[in-house]
C-alpha cells in the first residue's frame, strides 16, 4: 500500500518482505497474528517526535522503515544523541517494561513507518508468549551493555579525535568494500555528530578537515568514504 513520502506501508508483520532477526520479527504464526491485532501502523514525517524524554510510557514503537535518533538533554540545554535507530528497532522498551518515564526523546530523522503497541497490550502479549518475553529480556540486557559502552566512550575516551575515529569505525562495519574502504550515506549534520560524541560542532568540523588531510576519509556529496580503517583503529588504540 503506497503512502506519502514514497513509502510502502508494511501493515502485516506475517507477510513483511524485510523480516530479519529483530525483536518482533520471525515470531511464531500465533504470536505474529496476535502482534498484528494489538499494533497500529502510522507514517511519520522527518522531525516527528514519537515520544519525549520524561513523558509517561504509553507504549513502544517498532520502527519498520526510516531512521530515528534517540537523545537526552540536560537542564542547561546540552543534548547527547544516545543511539541512531534503524528498521527493526523497538523504541521505548525500557520505559514501558519498568513503568518509568521515557529516558530519551525519539525523533524521526527521515520519513518512515512505525508500529505502535500500547503498554498494557504489550505486557499482556509478553505474559501470553514466553518466546517473546525471552527475546525482550535479551534485548533489555543488550540495551544495558550498549549504554555501558556509550558511557565508557564519553567518559573514558581522552580526546575528540579518538571518539570521532571510534564513531567512523562503527559506521565502517556496515558497508565494507573490496578495497578495504567503506561508504556511508551521511544524513547527520555536524551538530548531530557533535551530540553523539559529546563535543562541539566547531570541533567536529575541524576533525573532518583534519581527517580528510590525513586521507582517512573523503566526502563525495552526501556520501562519506572511510578510506583507512587500520589508521582509525590505531587512533582508538592510542
Amino acid at each position: 500500500m503506497r503512502a506519502p513520502y514514497g513509502l510502502y506501508i508494511l501493515d502485516n508483520c506475517l507477510t513483511c518482505p524485510v523480516r530479519e532477526e529483530h525483536l518482533f520479527c520471525n515470531l511464531s504464526v500465533q504470536a505474529g497474528q496476535r502482534l498484528n491485532e494489538i499494533k497500529s501502523t502510522a507514517v511519520y514525517p522527518k522531525g516527528a517526535m514519537l515520544f519525549i524524554e520524561g513523558q509517561q510510557p504509553r507504549g513502544v514503537f517498532v520502527l519498520c522503515a526510516g531512521k530515528a535518533k534517540l537523545s537526552t538533554s540536560s537542564r542547561e540545554g546540552k543534548t547527547i544523541i544516545t543511539k541512531l535507530s534503524e528498521s527493526g528497532d523497538v523504541l521505548g522498551l525500557n520505559a514501558v517494561v519498568s513503568n518509568r518515564p521515557y529516558e530519551v526523546t525519539a525523533e524521526m530523522m527521515e520519513p518512515g513507518q512505525a508500529n505502535f503497541i500500547p503498554r498494557e497490550s504489550l505486557l499482556q502479549f509478553l505474559k501470553d508468549n514466553g518466546e517473546v518475553a525471552l527475546r525482550v529480556a535479551q534485548q533489555l540486557s543488550l540495551n544495558y551493555y550498549t549504554a555501558y559502552e556509550e558511557i565508557r566512550t564519553l567518559g573514558l575516551t581522552s580526546s575528540p579525535s579518538e571518539k570521532f575515529a571510534k564513531l567512523l569505525l562503527s559506521w565502517s562495519t556496515k558497508s565494507p568494500q573490496s578495497d578495504g574502504s567503506s561508504q556511508v550515506k551521511l544524513t547527520l549534520t555536524h551538530e548531530e555528530i557533535a551530540e553523539i560524541i559529546g563535543t562541539t560542532r566547531e570541533t567536529v568540523s575541524r576533525l573532518f578537515s583534519d581527517f580528510k588531510k590525513k586521507q582517512l576519509l573523503q566526502l563525495k556529496g552526501s556520501t562519506l568514504v572511510i578510506r583507512n580503517r587500520p589508521a582509525l583503529e590505531k587512533i582508538v588504540q592510542s
